[in-house]
């Protein structure tokens, strides 16, 4: 599989968190070509304001590895993780993440782009078009 294919995945989770009324991003992580896990958005459900795609993301690969270093996975994420997602990630040493699209208003990258580890590899914008439609057609609605 590749990006696109993963990221695909990462879109129905995404759907999956819109059809609930939280906000529409989903993650995936991948791990030597295996989906260990399957994420959204859960912040109005669980009243959590950290529990944001990629937490739950990082969660239940760490819990289905068993250790809490993501040293052999990528996170595919629909959209740039915020500072704390990032921080996140370097503490479970995630060598690559991929998002769809920017976050022009609370992304990491926006904060700081040394948030993620140091040698984490990021690859932005797969799929961006979709991720992005689907964000603002979410918003759009709610107003």
């Amino acid at each position: 599989m590749d990006d696109n294919q993963y990221m695909q995945m990462a879109l129905e989770q995404a759907r999956a968190a819109g059809e609930r009324n939280e906000i529409p991003i989903g993650a995936v992580v991948v791990c030597k070509g295996r989906v260990i896990a399957r994420a959204h958005n859960l912040t109005e459900t669980l009243n959590d304001p950290t529990a944001h795609a990629e937490m739950q993301a990082i969660t239940a690969a760490t819990e289905y590895l068993g250790g809490k270093y993501l040293t052999d996975c990528t996170l595919y994420v629909t959209v740039e993780p915020c500072p704390m997602c990032a921080a996140a990630l370097a503490w479970a040493q995630i060598p690559r993440v991929v998002y769809g699209a920017d976050d022009p208003r609370r992304g990491y990258s926006l904060f700081s782009p040394s948030l993620l580890h140091p040698r984490t590899k990021v690859t932005k914008g797969v799929l961006a078009d979709e991720c992005s439609t689907l964000m603002k057609d979410f918003f759009k609605a709610r107003r």
